[in-house]
């Protein structure tokens, strides 16, 4: 009984966090929509066109902070949108550290 117990434990813990990310291709959005859709589910993969090559770029983005994994943080990037070339979003990175 222990052994059924623990293996649907392992199961559940693994499907949690192996939740399927959305992706968005927005060269044809608003600045606006890309954000609440960050905002509403958390984070995504957001494509768009290289402005130099006319090759694709993606990368994931983030709502806030907390869908960033330890150690990484939450910070400002920006992707091109439809209505401006500049969008502010979140991209979680690798924290930098000022030493004095």
């Amino acid at each position: 009984m222990n052994r059924i117990i623990l293996a649907a434990a392992v199961t559940l813990a693994a499907a949690g966090s192996a939740q399927a990310i959305s992706r968005y291709n927005i060269n044809h959005m608003a600045c606006a929509d890309v954000q609440d859709i960050l905002y509403s589910e958390g984070a995504a993969i957001l494509r768009y066109s290289s402005p130099r090559s006319g090759m694709t770029l993606y990368d994931r983005y983030v709502g806030n902070g907390g869908y960033c994994e330890h150690p990484k943080v939450a910070k400002r990037a920006s992707v091109p949108t439809a209505d401006t070339g500049h969008c502010p979003v979140l991209q979680c990175k690798e924290p930098t550290y000022k030493y004095d």
